[in-house]
């Protein structure tokens, strides 16, 4: 997770971060991930869902072992908050699965000081 503080408006907010994920194949046939579900929380509890096809308009084909990486980034309306998400998964044989995406903080630096 990183700061971007030209995307953001500290005290009053929003606060901007850009998150890298990888995306590692662990299991043993070819799948596709073909959409993504986020769950974003401030620091007030409110919760917005983000959902939609494509990690940065990509539907990436992964053999077992493969991975796959990208960056995108998120606002939040206060200094920190959490993200968690599920991608929705396709396999070969066209069994559809979701990967779970831990929970990581969205932390904006100036509360560490």
């Amino acid at each position: 997770m990183q700061f971007l503080p030209e995307q953001s408006e500290p005290p009053e907010g929003p606060y901007a971060f850009a998150y890298t994920v990888t995306v590692r194949n662990t299991g043993e046939v070819t799948a596709q991930l073909v959409a993504r579900h986020w769950i974003i929380t401030n620091a007030d509890g409110h919760q917005e869902e983000v959902r939609g096809l494509a990690v940065v308009g990509k539907q990436p084909v992964l053999k077992p072992g493969e991975q796959f990486e990208y960056t995108s980034w998120t606002r939040i309306d206060t200094p920190h908050g959490q993200m968690r998400g599920t991608y929705l998964c396709v396999s070969e044989d066209a069994r559809a699965f979701g990967a779970e995406v831990p929970e990581f903080q969205l932390v904006y630096p100036g509360l560490l000081q």
